[in-house]
């Protein structure tokens, strides 16, 4: 069913059809949360340059070996929760081992699964994207055809109701959502700057007029990179959909926004000046002491007023080390974000399909555990 906010269309989403897949175990405990659940349970905020949930700072009070950790927002890429390929010549590359063919509701409703373990390690938040990411983990050529958004910048409802089961079902564990919109290598999908900002007008409508509370935007992955082809989307131009997003509102509410740049950059001026929240990315960056320097430069780019910083990749690990590119970025009050892109065997990793989305490697386990330390939960 379709509705429109003002020239905004998108395309309503709701629980309804999960009940009749079959579930077992903590997926059908998540099925009977989210399908009576009524969003608005966790409402994500900013206080100065900290984190809130329901107005209350994330980690009230906690400390880590000097470290301050209450209103950090440590999170983990996720990016595939809703993955899917339209392109049948690149299809099966995803199939599941046991079934021999790929399955997008399967692949959601096994990251549902999941969520409630990452939640019990002190994990409150996600990025997820609605062009994905390379299911390859790092690609020069992307044939696929992973969006949720068709050429003209409508939203496509299998990926309405995949990603409204997430955002339910992160509401409900106290969660946040960081919703990336576009991905380079995909934004080629939408045919012309018109569709591009379309897509942004009703992407931002459905979350706000669906109700969620608990999704923060990140308007592109990697704005910087020299893979994206319409304009708008790259650094000298960016900061126009930062506002544009700024500027939607439903019920006297807008949704919070910033964008990405690529592993060891740091935001230009435009970017910082517009955004509510600023993401790093600390891919490529082997030295921690450079990344508590990203921290420490981008806040002092002219105009800076205070925010929270937020790492939301960083295929670093070391978790074991008193020195990591984890530790270097909470020393800074920096959120982190871990990033497992894996290796599409259904073991390793959190991006190359078919993903498996449990700890079950002994990578995963040392940053769950990481984290569960630091967060003290």
């Amino acid at each position: 069913m379709a509705a429109k906010i003002g020239r905004r269309r998108f395309v309503r989403t709701g629980m309804a059809g999960l009940a009749a897949l079959p579930l077992s175990g903590s997926l059908a405990v998540a099925s009977a949360a989210t399908a009576t659940h009524k969003r608005g349970k966790t409402v994500v905020g900013i206080s100065g340059g900290g984190w809130t949930v329901n107005g209350t700072p994330t980690y009230e009070g906690r400390r880590w070996d000097g470290r301050k950790i209450e209103g950090l927002l440590m999170n983990s890429r996720m990016i595939q929760g809703a993955f899917d390929d339209a392109n049948a010549e690149t299809v099966e590359r995803w199939a599941y081992p046991d079934t021999g063919h790929w399955d997008p509701e399967r692949n959601t409703r096994e990251f549902m699964a999941a969520m409630p373990a990452w939640r019990a390690h002190g994990l409150l938040a996600f990025t997820v994207n609605i062009q994905g990411g390379s299911p390859e983990g790092y690609s020069q050529k992307q044939p696929w055809h992973n969006s949720g958004f068709t050429s003209s910048g409508e939203l496509k409802p299998a990926y309405v109701e995949r990603f409204g089961k997430i955002f339910d079902f992160a509401d409900e564990l106290g969660m946040t959502v960081i919703l990336g919109l576009f991905y380079f290598g995909q934004d080629q999908r939408l045919s012309d700057e018109p569709a591009v900002v379309r897509a942004v007008d009703n992407a931002c409508a459905w979350i706000l007029e669906g109700g969620w509370t608990n999704v923060v935007i990140e308007v592109n992955n990697e704005c910087n990179v020299r893979s994206y082809e319409h304009e708008i989307l790259m650094p000298e131009r960016v900061h126009e959909l930062i506002e544009r997003v700024k500027g939607i509102a439903h019920n006297g509410r807008r949704l919070l926004v910033s964008t990405s740049y690529g592993g060891g950059a740091v935001a230009r001026r435009n970017v910082v000046h517009s955004s509510d929240f600023i993401l790093m990315h600390g891919n490529g960056v082997s030295d921690p002491n450079r990344i508590a320097e990203m921290v420490r430069e981008v806040r002092r780019v002219p105009g800076w007023q205070p925010m929270p910083v937020l790492f939301n990749e960083d295929d670093h690990f070391d978790f074991d080390k008193p020195h990591n590119n984890m530790l270097a970025a909470v020393g800074e009050y920096a959120s982190w974000g871990y990033f497992d892109p894996g290796e599409g065997n259904y073991r390793d990793g959190y991006q190359c399909p078919p993903v498996n989305w449990n700890i079950n490697t002994e990578r995963k386990s040392a940053f769950f555990n990481k984290l569960k330390e630091l967060t003290g939960i």
